[in-house]
């Protein structure tokens, strides 16, 4: 150990950590240590450290530390991006249609044809190419980044990111990221500690301790690496962030590598001067770019229906193709009879084998694919184009509402994706975590029961419900709150007056248990000297600080040990006493628990451990259950008034149990394996039993503002809700009643695993027959659930589903989630209890599944994760818990209460903006393509276009884009204000009246009405008469000119009249297509001939001069849009939708009339429509 011992000089002296058991784990294991897996499948990596250019190392060919996040690559950006958008159907039938129009078979030129189609795409490409060019320069910002690497002259030099390689040391500076996933050799403290945080990987902003092996922590200096030559076996890259498997192979021994000695790439180093690490992962290898998989594709509903409705088109289009083929091919073929030419204009006797009657079979063959290019235009080229453009201006407007922005946290919301806008205005259920969601997620230690006596005397936001619910008198609010975290008042134990107590023996332990028990870091400040807390969870720091309060102050830790300021009843004064850690068992989910070993100053080993009810109970020693019954009914106490409760307990340990523990410990985490933690599991459980009960801790986690009034809202719009919690069922409850999801008068169902049946088998412990028994009395009271639903009384009642966690089990297997969806979905609320994040997201799947309804599932946490990526739309909120559920979230909010905006007012006007947008492109395409059609009958289906090419081509690029783009980002049937107060007009979207087929076969419908008035009035109009004072009648090039002219001014107008809210630039938008429509029709028709072919001066010298053009583009204009209006007008006056009922209401507070008249309509349309949850108007 030459390397390790000759280092560190400077440094003062070292404590000996391998003298502690935590530590000792890291001493060598020796030369036959049992090392299993290592070097097997899943764990071959082997990393030469300080020599990255050995023959070992190079023959293993691992990936540099360069990283790419772009979807392209110069060379595959073009056939990449042109895959992408010809996958949608409609764009690769404009390709077809651009292949074709280089033939003689078209009936347009080629280049009118592949133009637009051009820049459709093109558009699309740069839009994709800028935000990878944006991915790009971020990617070459962090591989161009500095890092110092150990160099073969002994000397740290800077090099760029990009160019380390596996087995590099490199030394990492305060506050900057690390490179790769380090292998932590050494730090700037003399014990090998360095603080590090990992808000780039899970968001959380609380520090986490990393600590060297005791072999390497004298590594602290530069000159100490020319003879440090270890290798390292461990696990292959994989994405647990929060697992390693490895050993590090020195001077003949081994030692175990664990998750405390890797340094994991995009973390930062804090508080620490410097580290000396090995690289062990680069690039796409580390951890967090093996995290870095893409989020589940999801897709609105309105764009799947949109691409039906596409293909009704194509169908529609190939029908009226083939149906025009055969009458084609039937007049071609009597073209010639007894020697005589019906079309005489086609020269059928001299043409070409388009028109040859011997070849009718093969000319009508040829015609359809002529005619399938003419009648593309029944496809609107533009409608993804503009629907995208359309989302990304809406979800820039979410992102600058100042009605959602949390000044307190200076957090906006923030949508992160702009395919989902339209289904916030759908949501038919909404699935919501409890902690941190609905509430702050800021514990407040509030009361506690020691020794058998309760202790805290604040009333609980709960409590305070309950009160108002039973017609209490309201109790004190108890004042502010004055120091952060603790809540507490009860004068019998405040201000060190706990001496005095009948049990003030337990009550110090019970202190010294909060104020040691815990991973907590506590920063002192140079100049006041006040101690603030880092901890992992709100619970812990608010643990903490109610000791300090009770007067155990918690001020230094170290690797080794604890320093507590404790209140000393012998001498009255407060002394300081250091506890030294022997090892800590830390909290999972699986555990809910965690415990310290520690060795106190008189040199007593006391296990120290804290954790919920449903599992300390279980392993309290008979001699400690003194105060057990007291105990349970004051957490059962506390649950029902919404607290959260840990219970604490303690057991000190003889020496010999110490050592052999110990001796097992270490040989469980000196296991190389995949399923060490699992042994380690099995040791540490061995230790956490028979122990001594101390009492519980309760703290208070409030509802965020606006809770209940949000919920309220949501209720009334129609929206089912269901919370999924990790609590008891009766916190569950009161926690419910507390934010009003639950309300006076609503039936409970509950759901429970329990039962004297199920008793008797646990007794027995037949586990098979508990399972079977257990699943029987869950189907059991879910049937009983239903048939109260069934009853007469039932269908006109409110029901609430209450069940918890082991019911849910049973009631999300395959045979039975039916029976539970259904009845709740009956229920007008849902609440799952002790819900693990797995039957969260299997919920949530089950409500999508199920219901075809639209979901969103809401949450702060890591848990909450695969809630949200199931859901239809996911929202992160931006709290306490990190922000893993936002990075992995569809939009993201601050805060629960701006959820009743984001569906309310923004998914509203977004599912309205885009219905109408789609139908009114359908409407407008249908409106000239039939027209196309219409001609094509006329002349006996010869496939002649009657518009000029290029007129043909602008038609959807624009004359009628910016309108329709203008009304998909700017119109508002209701104002916000009016949406807030008439909470019943959400259900527009959820019932989907909108953008059902009905709606869209009605503007269909309208399109086809349209250009059947257009065609025939403008046709008939200019048939006989002279066109102008010189006697000339109408060609073909003049009848397309007018023709064109009235659908530009008719579908403008149908938009104008479609707006709700009229804006200047919707102004600008409508009169502005109609202008350039004349600008366009001057310009290229003064161009060459050879350009302009039948355009050429058409405008000017025919059609303008002459009265008969704006006569008819007037009385064709009013003409097609009088069936539109009656039927709008009619519908509105007799059928009323919600939006103008409120329009009306809106309208008559406006002019001073009283609207209570259309009030009660809106409540009678309110109740013909209202479904099982019985949500009522307002």
């Amino acid at each position: 150990m030459a390397a390790a011992a000759g280092c560190g000089g400077g440094k003062k002296t070292r404590l000996r950590l391998s003298e502690l058991y935590s530590f000792a784990c890291g001493k060598k294991s020796g030369k036959h240590a049992k090392l299993a897996k290592v070097g097997g499948p899943g764990f071959s990596r082997m990393v030469y450290c300080n020599d990255p250019d050995s023959f070992e190392s190079g023959s293993r060919n691992y990936c540099n530390n360069s990283i790419s996040t772009t979807k392209y690559t110069l060379a595959t950006f073009i056939p990449k991006s042109l895959f992408e958008q010809f996958r949608r159907v409609a764009n690769f039938y404009f390709l077809l249609n651009g292949i074709l129009s280089f033939t003689s078979l078209a009936p347009f030129s080629s280049g009118s044809a592949i133009i637009p189609l051009s820049i459709v795409i093109t558009i699309t490409m740069i839009r994709e190419g800028l935000e990878d060019a944006k991915r790009k320069q971020q990617d070459i910002e962090i591989n161009n980044r500095k890092v110092k690497v150990y160099q073969d002259d002994g000397t740290f030099r800077e090099t760029q990111w990009k160019n380390l390689r596996v087995g590099d040391i490199v030394k990492v500076q305060k506050d900057q990221y690390f490179p790769a996933d380090l292998f932590l050799i050494g730090s700037s403290f003399e014990d090998g500690v360095c603080y590090v945080e990992t808000m780039n990987l899970d968001g959380e902003t609380n520090l986490k301790i990393k600590q060297a092996l005791e072999i390497t922590s004298s590594l602290n200096e530069e000159s100490c690496f020319p003879l440090f030559r270890p290798t390292i076996k461990c696990e292959d890259p994989n994405p647990s962030l929060y697992t390693f498997v490895g050993s590090m192979e020195y001077e003949g021994a081994n030692y175990p590598i664990s998750p405390r000695q890797v340094l994991l790439r995009d973390s930062k180093l804090r508080n620490t001067d410097y580290i000396y690490g090995a690289v062990i992962f680069t690039g796409h290898d580390t951890k967090v770019m093996q995290n870095a998989t893409t989020p589940p594709s999801k897709r609105s509903r309105m764009e799947r229906k949109m691409d039906k409705v596409v293909y009704v088109l194509l169908f529609s289009l190939f029908i009226m193709a083939f149906t025009g083929s055969i009458v084609f091919g039937i007049e071609t073929g009597d073209d010639i009879k007894n020697g005589r030419m019906t079309r005489w204009y086609l020269r059928p006797d001299d043409t070409e084998i388009f028109f040859d009657p011997n070849q009718a079979f093969l000319a009508a063959n040829f015609h359809f694919f002529t005619v399938l290019m003419l009648f593309n235009y029944f496809i609107p080229i533009s409608l993804y184009v503009s629907t995208e453009v359309a989302k990304v201006i809406q979800c820039r407007f979410i992102d600058e509402d100042v009605e959602m922005y949390y000044e307190k946290a200076d957090k906006p919301a923030h949508a992160r994706t702009s395919n989902l806008n339209d289904e916030l205005g759908q949501v038919d259920t909404i699935l919501s975590d409890k902690t941190g969601t609905l509430t702050c997620n800021s514990m407040e230690f509030v009361k506690c029961s020691v020794a058998g006596t309760a202790y805290g005397r604040v009333f609980t936001e709960v409590e305070k419900a309950m009160r108002k619910r039973s017609g209490l008198e309201q109790c004190e609010d108890g004042g502010e709150v004055l120091i952060k975290g603790f809540n507490f008042k009860d004068e019998r134990i405040m201000n060190e007056k706990w001496v005095n107590e009948p049990r003030a023996d337990v009550l110090q332990k019970f202190f010294q248990l909060l104020a040691v028990c815990h991973t907590v870091l506590p920063d002192v400040d140079e100049n006041s000297g006040d101690v603030s807390y880092e901890a992992e969870s709100p619970d812990e720091a608010s643990f903490v600080i109610a000791a300090r309060e009770f007067g155990f102050e918690f001020h230094r830790r170290t690797q080794t040990s604890v320093a507590v300021r404790e209140f000393d009843p012998y001498s009255g004064r407060r002394v300081e006493r250091v506890y030294e850690i022997l090892d800590v068992l830390e909290f999972n989910s699986a555990r809910k628990r965690m415990s310290v070993i520690v060795r106190n100053a008189e040199g007593k080993v006391l296990v120290f451990c804290k954790g919920a009810d449903s599992v300390m109970f279980e392993i309290i020693s008979k001699n400690g259950q003194e105060f057990e019954e007291e105990t349970r009914d004051h957490v059962n106490e506390y649950a029902d008034t919404g607290l959260r409760t840990l219970i604490l307990a303690y057991r000190e340990l003889d020496m010999d149990t110490y050592r052999q523990f110990s001796n097992e410990l270490f040989y469980a985490k000196n296991s190389m394996s995949s399923d060490r933690d699992k042994l380690i599991e099995e040791v540490t459980e061995k230790i956490e039993k028979d122990l001594i009960l101390l009492g519980a801790t309760a703290v208070e986690d409030k509802l965020q503002s606006g809770v209940p009034e949000c919920i309220e809202k949501l209720s009334k719009a129609g929206i089912k809700i269901w919370v999924l919690t990790g609590d008891k069922m009766e916190t569950a409850i009161n926690i419910g009643y507390a934010c009003g999801l639950l309300r006076q008068g609503m039936k409970q169902i509950l759901i429970t695993s329990g039962g004297p049946e199920i008793e008797a088998l646990e007794k027995a412990g037949d586990k098979t027959a508990i399972s079977k028994a257990s699943k029987e009395n869950v189907v059991r009271q879910l049937t009983q659930g239903k048939f109260k639903l069934l009853t007469p009384g039932g269908k006109s009642e409110k029901f609430a589903l209450i069940i918890d966690g082991k019911s849910l089990a049973y009631a999300l297997d395959d045979d039975v989630k039916g029976i539970f969806l259904e009845l709740a979905i009956c229920c007008a609320s849902v609440i799952c209890c002790r819900s693990s994040p797995k039957q969260k997201a299997l919920v949530t799947r089950l409500v999508k599944t199920g219901t075809g309804k639209t979901t969103l599932a809401i949450g702060d946490g890591a848990n909450d994760v695969g809630m949200l990526q199931e859901a239809d739309i996911g929202i992160g909120i931006s709290g306490a818990e990190g922000m893993q559920a936002v990075m992995s979230s569809d939009v993201a909010i601050a805060q629960f209460r701006y959820l009743e905006r984001l569906l309310l007012v923004h998914g509203h006007w977004c599912y309205r903006r885009l219905s109408q947008m789609v139908c009114y492109f359908f409407y407008k395409n249908i409106t000239f393509g039939f027209t196309l059609f219409l001609y094509e009958a006329y002349t006996s289906f010869s496939g002649q276009a009657m518009y000029n090419d290029w007129i043909m081509a602008t038609y959807s690029v624009f004359f009628t884009s910016l309108p329709v783009l203008a009304l998909g980002v700017f119109d508002q049937d209701v104002s916000s204000r009016y949406l807030l107060k008439f909470p019943k007009l959400y259900q527009e979207g959820v019932q989907n009246v909108l953008f059902n087929w009905t709606r869209i076969l009605g503007s269909m419908f309208n399109g086809y009405i349209c250009a059947t008035i257009i065609f025939f009035v403008c046709n008939n109009a200019l048939e006989h008469q002279a066109f102008n004072l010189d006697g000339k009648t109408t060609g073909k090039d003049i009848l397309g000119v007018v023709m064109f002219t009235c659908i530009v001014f008719v579908v403008n107008l149908y938009m104008a009249i479609s707006i709700s809210y009229f804006t200047l630039i919707q102004l600008i938008a409508v009169l502005g297509s109609v202008f350039l429509w004349f600008v366009f029709l001057l310009v290229y028709g003064n161009m060459d001939p050879t350009i302009s072919t039948t355009a050429y001066k058409v405008f000017q010298e025919a059609t303008a001069p002459a009265a008969s053009y704006w006569l008819v583009t007037f009385f064709v204009s009013i003409s097609a849009l009088i069936p539109y209006l009656a039927y709008a007008g009619i519908q509105r006056q007799f059928f009323p939708r919600y939006h103008e009922i409120v329009q009306m209401i809106r309208a008559e507070e406006k002019s001073g009339h009283d609207p209570e008249s259309r009030v009660n309509m809106l409540a009678a349309e309110s109740n013909t429509s209202k479904d099982s949850t019985g949500v009522e108007l307002y």
